[in-house]
């Protein structure tokens, strides 16, 4: 019965394509002159970067007072694009390690994307921590070793020292992960370039491959390995995360809803993320007959999966906050729906509730144009889910002669067009010089789902 919708569904890879024409087809965008387009989006990525970084150095220069900080919000932007980003992580390592596991063969067209997004998406998110400190030479008081300090030491008591650990765990495991697929790939590059720096660089990070058996049986090992140990980190990175919140007394914060309520979340934003970009690499890298409407239809799935969980737990919170009868709680989410910065919640709502209902239909996930767009609002109404979630939590607290507004200051929203900028940069040159699509991989289904002779 497998197989019977194995071939109800069609081939994986289309185009009746032979090992030979997978090599040519993910290699020649290597080999040749980057397009004009490719040179636009660099520069333009580019500009966003430099933005972010002379924001970063005036704030570092000047002090976090060139934020729109006061006693009552304090924390905002920083701390929301840092959860953004540590959300969008997460659908590489679901991707790569869990459907690894369970045998789903369609993640083959979309793994080594879905990884390299995670690298930058963790380190994205882990400048966020270092601006916030204020005094980012300092941080590394956050690592344990010995030092002359005396008993001046980090409170390992606090989340946002987990945050630390959790991310520098998280972003090593996905390295390594992404970097042993990379492998076999790279030695194909090694073998096909003519005599230059690139190929001695091909030849450097192929470790020696020579595609022996025993070579392959010792990558298998290890990939498995590898795979059994990044799974667990899909529900502890973003459940640690979440604590920064849980483990306060903050009305609208203090849930034990929230360990769930962020992992749901955190695959909803990285795997419309990662639809988002494999949709332009689809169209720009002409990667048509890789990255099917099979392989969106299954990923737009996955989108109603998360994106109910996440609707639940909106409601879930109303609920509670019902039932408890304690009036502070149920302020706290009054507030949102129809306090001042009630605009964010509706927009917040509008896009991860409303918009991914139209992925129930086949044809609008046969849509690459339709899913592009839903996968927009989805990576916008996820921002706002955080921003809701920090700043409407703090500008209204129990004393209302402390409740002030919160707007963001120009330092700010440079710096989150900073941030997407350094991200996009990455993943265009990751595009340019490393094979998007993982070669020896997707060389092992070109006869999944086809009809026998």
């Amino acid at each position: 019965m497998a197989s019977a919708v194995a071939i109800s569904e069609g081939p994986l890879i289309l185009g009746n394509k032979t090992p030979g024409i997978v090599t040519t087809d993910i290699c020649s965008s290597l080999e040749r002159t980057p397009a004009p387009s490719w040179w636009i989006a660099i520069a333009f990525s580019g500009s966003m970067l430099l933005l972010g970084l002379v924001a970063v150095a005036y704030q570092i220069a000047t002090g976090i007072g060139t934020w729109g900080l006061n006693n009552t919000v304090g924390w905002a932007f920083d701390i929301t694009n840092f959860v953004f980003w540590v959300g969008i992580g997460h659908a590489g390592t679901l991707i790569s390690a869990v459907l690894f596991l369970f045998r789903q063969k369609w993640r083959t067209s979309v793994n080594r994307a879905a990884e390299a997004m995670t690298i930058f998406a963790v380190i994205c998110a882990g400048l966020f921590p270092l601006i916030h400190m204020g005094r980012p030479w300092l941080a590394h008081w956050m690592a344990p070793y010995p030092n002359t300090r005396g008993s001046l030491w980090i409170n390992f008591r606090s989340p946002l020292v987990w945050d630390f650990f959790a991310i520098s765990t998280y972003f090593t495991i996905s390295f390594v992960f992404w970097y042993v697929g990379l492998i076999p790939d790279m030695a194909t590059l090694r073998d096909r370039l003519k005599a230059g720096w690139r190929k001695r660089v091909a030849g450097f990070f192929s470790l020696g491959w020579n595609g022996s058996f025993r070579t392959w049986l010792h990558y298998e090992t290890v990939y498995l390995l590898l795979a059994g140990l990044a799974t667990p980190l899909v529900l502890s990175v973003h459940t640690i995360v979440s604590w920064d919140f849980a483990t306060s007394v903050i009305p609208g914060w203090h849930t034990t809803i929230l360990p769930p309520y962020f992992v749901a979340g955190a695959i909803f934003s990285g795997m419309s993320m990662v639809l988002s970009l494999m949709l332009i690499a689809r169209k720009t890298m002409r990667l048509e007959d890789y990255i099917t409407t099979r392989h969106v239809g299954a990923m737009c799935k996955i989108l109603i999966a998360t994106g109910g969980m996440v609707a639940i737990a909106y409601l879930t919170e109303f609920v509670t906050a019902l039932y408890s009868n304690n009036q502070y709680e149920q302020f706290a989410f009054m507030n949102r729906a129809m306090g001042p910065l009630c605009w964010s919640y509706w927009i917040m709502v509008g896009c991860n509730v409303l918009s991914p209902q139209l992925l129930w239909f086949k044809a609008v996930r046969s849509n690459m144009a339709v899913v592009f767009v839903v996968t927009i609002f989805i990576n916008i109404g996820m921002w706002f889910e955080r921003f809701v979630i920090i700043v409407t939590s703090l500008h209204r607290d129990y004393l209302p002669s402390n409740w002030t507004g919160y707007a963001p200051t120009w330092i700010e929203i440079a710096t989150l067009v900073g941030s997407f900028g350094l991200f996009l940069t990455l993943f265009l040159l990751f595009c340019r010089f490393v094979p998007v699509i993982a070669m020896a991989e997707v060389k092992g289904v070109l006869s999944h789902g086809k009809k026998p002779h």
